[in-house]
């Protein structure tokens, strides 16, 4: 059997508040560069990359992929620390803050990809979403995985993001090879297949919580952030204006600043 493997970790920054930091499907540990050099010296952001992802090994297929990222950024927890995750990597800070709550300061669950809840909330909302994604699903089940790739990025896009072949080779063909992440989380963000929606579960979440949204994101968005803020017991939620989905990206300096005020107010009194 093969040993489990190491993801690579990126330390962005050098300040005293130890900050883990957990990136969106399809990007990787760089992605916080923007919002490190916004904060401006204060954190170190400790940023690991997920399997098939920036310079981390790809999955093997063993196993449950949700299971493995979220066992490999567990590794980076040392001590109470605060977390940030963006989308996917949301959902891995928001299943640290239930099942390890003792070594979590605060959670930062930037546009959190749970739509097992608006399931719940707005069924409607989750249907235009779907309609909006079929494409996408469609070149996944013909295994044309750049198209894929191109239409997933598209689609979590605003109009004035990058277009597909403006972005380098590079950068297409790291999209390319992790995005077959997506739909091996699908039973758990869907259908919450981990059980995190069970009763009593997200009460174990007892830290300060801040959900943030763009204003400009997919509809469905902002009906998750805020069932989700209703669901655990010290969540607020905040948005950025101007902003889409990958808003600590495109508006790192707003971002930062929501961030901060989010510790002045809970963590740092």
């Amino acid at each position: 059997m093969n040993p489990s493997p190491t993801a690579h970790v990126r330390t962005l920054g050098q300040g005293a508040r130890k900050v883990l930091a957990l990136h969106c499907t399809i990007a990787h540990s760089g992605a916080w560069a923007g919002l490190s050099a916004a904060l401006q010296g204060q954190v170190s952001l400790i940023a690991p990359d997920m399997l098939s992802h920036g310079r981390s090994p790809d999955w093997d297929g063993q196993g449950d992929y949700f299971d493995r990222v979220t066992d490999l950024a567990a590794a980076q927890l040392a001590g109470p620390m605060d977390v940030i995750g963006h989308s996917f990597g949301a959902m891995i800070a928001l299943r640290l803050a239930v099942d390890r709550p003792e070594l979590i300061r605060s959670a930062v669950l930037i546009e959190p990809v749970f739509f097992a809840i608006a399931r719940q909330d707005a069924p409607d909302l989750v249907a235009q979403h779907d309609h909006a994604a079929q494409p996408y699903t469609d070149a996944l089940s013909a295994g044309d995985m750049e198209l894929a790739a191109r239409l997933f990025n598209r689609m979590w896009s605003t109009d004035d993001s990058p277009r597909w072949p403006d972005l380098p080779e590079r950068t297409r063909a790291a999209m390319v090879r992790g995005v077959h992440a997506v739909p091996a989380v699908e039973e758990a963000v869907v259908r919450d297949q981990k059980g995190l929606l069970n009763p009593g579960v997200l009460d174990r979440a007892i830290m300060p919580v801040l959900i943030l949204s763009g204003s400009k994101t997919r509809p469905v968005m902002p009906a998750i952030g805020q069932g989700l803020q209703r669901r655990l017991p010290n969540a607020s939620c905040a948005c950025v204006k101007g902003a889409g989905h990958m808003l600590p990206i495109s508006h790192p300096q707003e971002t930062a600043h929501v961030v901060q005020q989010f510790w002045r107010d809970t963590c740092d009194r």
